[in-house]
């Protein structure tokens, strides 16, 4: 039986991943910051599922992660689907901080741990969430964008250090789009929206393929697309909002 931890399962894709892995068969161990949620899940697969709630923003996150992969004695994959995000066209101090805590500081303390894990394992499966805001630095969300793409660099880097340490450790970064999630502000209207439900198979379905990146739905791959061509001098100029 394949076993995998979710970062992030409370809502949104992360509880939908688990929803799709424990449907699977795997053993999946739920964490986030709202026990009541997890405990949801978990009372819909006993047998299967465990839970913790975990802070990646907290010290004792890693510490956590461990009870996590002792309770299910073992990890196969770790699927990281926790972060913030806000338009900040104002530039606001706090959010901008919280923002790099949570998507930077707090997805290091974790990735690390668990890069450190399937290198004694010698094997694994990291897969997380990004976005395609990572294509370019967004100008109303200034934090999140940069988060983003550090988050797309860092796994890079660490498949390239994997591969110098000859691990078999496997890396998926998935860029979704807008997705119907709690991320968003529920004042502003979001095109070319996405449903969780879909992304989570899409996203399941890369990591048993084992792709390495994926851009989620064929709209936001040409807008990608598009992007990457921008000259800077153009990008800077465009008025882009949320």
């Amino acid at each position: 039986m394949k076993k995998a931890i979710i970062i992030g399962a409370t809502s949104g894709i992360g509880k939908e991943v688990a929803l799709c892995l424990l449907r699977k068969g795997w053993s999946v161990g739920l964490a986030g910051r709202r026990q009541a949620l997890l405990e949801e899940i978990e009372n819909q697969f006993p047998e299967t599922a465990r839970s913790c709630v975990l802070d990646i923003t907290q010290n004792d996150a890693v510490e956590k992660l461990q009870f996590l992969i002792n309770q299910l004695d073992g990890m196969d994959l770790y699927f990281h689907s926790t972060g913030i995000g806000k338009n900040n066209p104002e530039l606001e101090s706090d959010p901008e901080i919280a923002t790099v805590e949570t998507n930077a500081k707090g997805f290091v303390r974790m990735v690390t741990a668990v890069y450190h894990y399937f290198s004694e394992k010698k094997g694994g499966h990291i897969a997380v969430i990004s976005s395609i805001a990572g294509t370019k630095g967004i100008g109303v969300a200034p934090a999140y964008s940069a988060t983003k793409r550090f988050q797309n660099i860092y796994i890079e880097a660490l498949e390239q250090l994997s591969h110098i340490n000859r691990l078999n450790i496997n890396f998926t970064d998935i860029r979704p789009g807008f997705v119907k999630t709690d991320i968003l502000d529920s004042k502003h209207s979001y095109p070319m929206l996405m449903n969780p439900e879909k992304v989570a198979r899409q996203a399941v379905r890369a990591i048993e393929r084992k792709k390495r990146i994926i851009v989620m739905d064929w709209r936001y791959r040409m807008l990608a697309f598009c992007w990457r061509l921008i000259p800077g001098w153009i990008w800077i100029r465009l008025k882009i909002r949320n």
